[in-house]
C-alpha cells in the first residue's frame, strides 16, 4: 500500500530558463537537517530531479535538469550546476560553479567543488575531492581519499585512488592509474 507521505519540498512560481529548460525554485515544506520549513533553494525542472526522501538539498542558486537526480544526503548548493543523467547521492556535495553531467555519478562522500567539471560516464566517490578547474570525464574513476584539482584532467578509463593528489596541469588518462601516496603535478603527462 502506497501511503502518501508529506513532501519535503514544493515548486514555487519563480522560475528560470536555462539550455531550453524551465526551471522552478524550491521552497521547504518542513524542517529536515539544516534546512527550515520555509527556506528557499535552488532550481529543479521537475520533481524527479531531488528526491522527497531522506536530506538531500539543491540551495543556493544551484540548478538541477534533465534526468539529473539528487538523492539520500547529497548536497548541490550555490552555483553548481547538474543535469543529463548525473546521479548525485549518499552523502556527496556539488557546489561553487561546478558542473555535473553526463551519466556520472559522485556519491559517497565526494566533493565537486569550484570550477570543476565531471562528465561522461565519470564516476568520482569516497572522499575524493574535486575543485578549482580540475576535470574528469569518459570513463574516468576518482575514489578513496584522492584529490583533482586546479587544472588538472583525468579521462579515458584512467583509476586514480588511495591517497593520491593529481594537480596543477596534469593530464592522467588512456588506462593509467595512479594510487597510494602518488602526487602529480606540474605538466605532467
Amino acid at each position: 500500500m502506497d501511503f502518501d507521505m508529506e513532501k519535503k519540498y514544493k515548486l514555487t512560481d519563480e522560475t528560470i530558463k536555462i539550455d531550453g529548460h524551465i526551471l522552478y525554485r524550491i521552497q521547504a515544506s518542513k524542517d529536515f537537517n539544516n534546512v527550515k520549513k520555509g527556506d528557499l533553494g535552488g532550481f529543479v525542472e521537475k520533481e524527479k530531479n531531488l528526491s522527497q526522501k531522506g536530506d538531500a538539498w539543491i540551495g543556493g542558486n544551484a540548478k538541477v535538469y534533465g534526468n539529473a537526480f539528487v538523492f539520500c544526503n547529497a548536497k548541490v548548493d550555490e552555483n553548481a550546476v547538474v543535469f543529463g543523467y548525473a546521479n548525485i547521492y549518499d552523502n556527496a556535495r556539488v557546489d561553487g560553479n561546478a558542473q555535473v553531467y553526463g551519466n556520472t555519478y559522485v556519491f559517497g562522500f565526494a566533493l565537486v567543488s569550484d570550477r570543476a567539471e565531471i562528465y561522461g560516464h565519470a564516476k568520482v566517490y569516497d572522499n575524493a575531492k574535486i575543485y578549482d578547474n580540475a576535470k574528469v570525464y569518459d570513463n574516468a574513476r576518482i575514489f578513496s581519499k584522492s584529490k583533482v584539482f586546479r587544472n588538472a584532467e583525468v579521462f579515458g578509463t584512467a583509476k586514480v585512488f588511495g591517497n593520491a593528489e593529481i594537480y596543477g596541469h596534469s593530464k592522467i588518462y588512456g588506462t593509467a592509474i595512479v594510487h597510494g601516496d602518488s602526487n602529480i603535478y606540474g605538466f605532467s603527462h
